[in-house]
């Protein structure tokens, strides 16, 4: 039997119930489809038709302007994904008979490559917060273990005290899709974060919580307070790089890499469903390689 949704909302209303209930997808993950879909309704409005009449050429134009407007491929790839779902979703539902958009490609989202600290950058910012002072032996521990693991932020805002191994060495993240995985966390996390427990988190906790990370009102941090922290001190070190969270999770998975990791434990630590994925660290790997080529070989 066909399902019908009317309006816009209504059809996204149900999209995003499917994606939380069935599909088992992070708050998070749901907003960013919630957000992708929005900006083609407004596409769709401005043309004067709708979602159950789009064809294959109205999605091309939507994503022509995308591009035309300076959006990177990886941002681009993503908003095509999200509308693929959503008429997956309507095929299932059986409020339309086929999907306009299944023969649509990607672009390439690995030509755009994500920016990485180098070492002695990361050992920089790891060296700004005061360890005399309680947000600072707390800041040490969040961004040690953030290049440790590389958690993403919202991963690591909603970490609790049981997901923590210190015997073993290792923490235990619910990750995209509820999906948990082991994460190794590195001596250096681990002691910074045993600091941070012992003698920091026991003065900002206000009530009962199980939340490891806190803020000064002892409440668990939002991503937007980690990053603007972590801003503070990417400012305070003096970098030039735009610093945010995930920076230090692609740092973690490149450095891991270009030390000899294997593709496949680096995709298991930072929870990627899929290796192509994880691959475009290689690629950044590669890119670093030839510039180290170019600059030293004496005939390149």
């Amino acid at each position: 039997m066909s399902q019908i949704f009317g309006s816009h909302s209504d059809a996204l209303k149900a999209f995003v119930e499917f994606l939380s209930v069935e599909k088992g997808l992070s708050q998070n993950t749901v907003l960013a489809y919630s957000r992708d879909l929005e900006k083609y309704f407004t596409f769709l409005e401005k043309k004067k038709t709708g979602y159950l009449r789009t064809e294959e050429q109205d999605v091309a134009e939507f994503i022509h302007g995308l591009s035309r407007s300076g959006l990177s491929p990886r941002s681009t790839a993503r908003i095509i994904s999200s509308i693929k779902t959503f008429y997956r979703f309507l095929v299932l539902d059986r409020a339309v008979k086929t999907n306009p958009v299944e023969n649509i490609s990607s672009p390439k989202a690995w030509l755009s490559l994500p920016k990485v600290l180098k070492v002695s950058e990361v050992e920089r910012l790891l060296n700004q917060p005061d360890e005399g002072k309680i947000r600072g032996i707390r800041d040490k521990s969040m961004i040690e273990l953030l290049y440790a693991t590389g958690l993403r932020v919202s991963e690591l805002a909603k970490l609790k005290l049981d997901a923590l191994n210190f015997e073993e060495g290792f923490l235990i993240c619910r990750g995209k899709g509820g999906k948990e995985r082991v994460v190794p966390m590195g001596g250096s996390a681990v002691l910074a974060l045993k600091k941070y427990i012992k003698f920091s988190r026991p003065r900002l906790l206000k009530r009962e919580s199980k939340f490891i990370f806190l803020s000064q009102r002892g409440k668990p941090f939002t991503r937007q307070g980690l990053w603007k922290i972590l801003k503070g001190y990417a400012k305070k070190a003096g970098l030039e790089k735009s610093v945010s969270p995930h920076i230090l999770r692609h740092s973690f998975a490149t450095h891991m890499l270009e030390r000899g990791a294997d593709l496949r434990s680096v995709q298991s630590m930072l929870g990627h469903s899929q290796i192509t994925t994880t691959q475009i660290y290689t690629h950044v790997s590669r890119n670093r390689l030839k510039k180290v080529y170019d600059k030293y070989h004496p005939r390149a």
